[in-house]
């Protein structure tokens, strides 16, 4: 089943019929162990619409949730920042924290710096190389559970993160610096290793970079992840963590204004964001 935050309300999709639940906060609503049964049994109590429910969906986090995210806990993700660091001296930390015990672990946003399907992302004004990070992301309740899963772009400035790993606060938050969406994928079993990551950008209806990767390549499990974000940090209404990509383009591409980043998972859906 799949859950949508909209401008109407809250939206459950199971088989092919969509269901309006009314008057209901996104962040205690979804903040819930026992989420998967709760939906079924409204799905069988409310009347059945058409997807037109789902005309303008919103960014699946609540105004008093937090987005977290993790990285290099891909093979590639770890080349790739290496790569980039070189210069500045930081490579040797990428290739340290992929074998370590302790992931790498950092607070990427609030709510209000997150979009959702079919909105805006933004590249920073002073960085000149800037990539999306199309990142399975976990749906996280209070207690530590994960009851399911969205796409997330976690948009990252290179070129500031390559300059200074201390760099990377600002690196990666700012105005419209994550995409979430376009709902979240709720199931009582966890995701199948073979599930795909896809990613496709698009600039003047041209395709400029694609890529694919399975979440089977990552590293860590994303039990363990849930595990290090949740260390002396409390979450009253739940989290969203996003779990580090496994695509990265090479250093020949930068984003540009008015492209096209789509974001595809298994199960989950499609994410579509512009440039701005």
């Amino acid at each position: 089943m799949k859950l949508y935050n909209t401008k109407a309300g809250i939206v459950i999709e199971k088989d092919i019929f969509f269901y309006l639940v009314k008057d209901q906060p996104w962040e205690t609503f979804i903040n819930d162990d026992d989420l998967y049964k709760k939906i079924t049994g409204l799905a069988n109590t409310l009347s059945p619409a058409t997807n037109e429910l789902i005309n303008e969906v919103l960014a699946p986090i609540g105004i008093q949730q937090e987005l977290w995210a993790c990285g290099v806990t891909y093979l590639r993700s770890k080349v790739g920042r290496q790569e980039e660091s070189k210069s500045g001296g930081g490579a040797d930390f990428y290739a340290k924290v992929y074998e370590a015990e302790r992931p790498e672990v950092f607070f990427k946003a609030t709510p209000h710096r997150v979009v959702g399907h079919n909105a805006k992302v933004n590249i920073r004004k002073d960085s000149t190389w800037d990539v999306p990070e199309p990142e399975l992301t976990l749906v996280v309740t209070s207690s530590g559970k994960i009851i399911g899963y969205t796409i997330g772009n976690d948009m990252s400035s290179r070129s500031i993160e390559g300059e200074n790993p201390l760099y990377l606060p600002q690196a990666k938050t700012y105005d419209a610096c994550a995409a979430l969406g376009p709902c979240v994928f709720v199931t009582e079993q966890p995701l199948d290793s073979s599930t795909i990551i896809a990613l496709e950008i698009k600039r003047n209806s041209t395709t400029v970079y694609s890529d694919k990767i399975a979440i089977s390549q990552m590293k860590r499990t994303v039990q363990e992840l849930v595990s290090f974000v949740f260390k002396e940090c409390s979450f009253p209404y739940g989290c969203l963590i996003m779990t580090g990509t496994g695509i990265v383009p090479g250093s020949d591409f930068t984003l540009k204004s008015g492209d096209e980043i789509i974001i595809s998972i298994d199960n989950i859906g499609t994410l579509m964001n512009i440039v701005k």
